[in-house]
Parts: structure tokens; C-alpha cells; sequence
């Protein structure tokens, strides 16, 4: 079972993020549980979206405490409390321009920023990020596949459902670049 926890601050799309996730994996076959945490319940605080993602019924019902996936809508949410929910080894991609080196120590976690802001710039998408950051999460976590990703977007997007698409395409793209680049 793949178990991911996402982070935000209310306001970033962490938690629309999270559902678009679970709808693509769920469209290419998945088992998929997800359920969402939310601190002051305001524009600003922490927010979490964790899912589950099997190929058979998920039985279990209880809070995620060792993902093998973390994705950090913001740098400076980055801390040991975020990293405890993730196993020692855990993939996780965070949205900062800064290099994995200059994140800190974070042990045997395998990090991979991604400059989202600038992702989401380009493509006329301004401060929201979530597009880009799906689009670089399902590259490093090798599904759903790109063309399911950008279906649930388009679909579930509320406004500038081309520019989400294009933003996603964009970080999936540079991801799977940054990948081939180091094989």
C-alpha cells in the first residue's frame, strides 16, 4: 500500500490537490481512501491531505504515521514534525526554488524541489502552485500517468483549466528530464 501525506497552508490547494490525486488514481484502477486534516481552519494555517493508494479494499482507517510519499506545498513547512509522518526513506517533493542540499538535513528522505511558483508563472496560473506540484509528484511517484492527471485537472479544475493543464504538463515534464538526467 503507497501511503501519502500532502501539506499546505489553507488557501494553496493542497487539500484540491490531494482529491485530484485520488481521482486519478482511482480512474487508472486504484483502491484509493483519502481524508484531509485542517488546523485553524483558515487561509494561512497548516492543512493535510492524506490518501492510500492499493490495489486491493483498504481496510485500515486510522491516521497515516509512515508515508512512503510526502508532498510540501511550501518550504517553510518543512520540518522535522511534517517529516515524522513520512518512513526514514520517503520520496519527498517540496515547492521551493532553493536546491535539496540547502533544505537541511533530512536524513535518508530522497528530496526533490521543484520550483512550482515558476511553474505556475509561466503558465499564467500566478501564486497557485497545485497543478505544477501534481504534475511533479506523479513523475517521481511514477503514477497516475500524465494523460489521467491532466483529464482529472481539466475536469475538476474551477477556472484556467487549460493553464492548470499546461502548468502540470510543464512540471511533469521537468521532472521526468531531472530523472533521466541522473540514470
Amino acid at each position: 500500500m503507497l501511503e501519502i501525506v500532502i501539506l499546505g497552508r489553507g488557501g494553496q490547494g493542497a487539500q484540491t490537490a490531494g482529491n485530484q490525486l485520488a481521482q486519478a488514481l482511482f480512474a487508472k484502477g486504484y483502491f484509493v481512501q483519502t481524508f484531509s486534516t485542517y488546523g485553524g481552519a483558515r487561509r494561512g494555517t497548516p492543512v493535510t491531505s492524506s490518501l492510500r493508494v492499493a490495489t486491493r479494499p483498504i481496510r485500515q482507517r486510522c491516521n497515516i504515521t509512515q508515508a512512503s510519499a510526502l508532498l510540501c506545498f511550501d518550504d517553510s513547512l518543512l520540518d522535522e514534525t511534517f517529516l515524522r509522518q513520512g518512513k526514514d526513506d520517503a520520496l519527498v517533493v517540496v515547492n521551493s526554488a532553493r536546491p535539496s542540499e540547502a533544505l537541511g538535513g533530512l536524513g535518508n528522505r530522497r528530496i526533490i524541489p521543484v520550483d512550482g511558483k515558476a511553474v505556475a508563472r509561466r503558465n499564467n496560473m500566478g501564486k497557485v502552485v497545485n497543478s505544477a506540484l501534481l504534475g511533479a509528484f506523479a513523475a517521481c511517484l511514477g503514477k497516475p500517468d500524465l494523460d489521467t492527471m491532466c483529464q482529472i485537472i481539466e475536469a475538476t479544475a474551477p477556472v484556467k483549466k487549460q493553464e492548470n493543464v499546461a502548468a502540470c504538463r510543464e512540471a511533469f515534464g521537468l521532472l521526468t528530464q531531472a530523472s533521466e538526467g541522473v540514470g
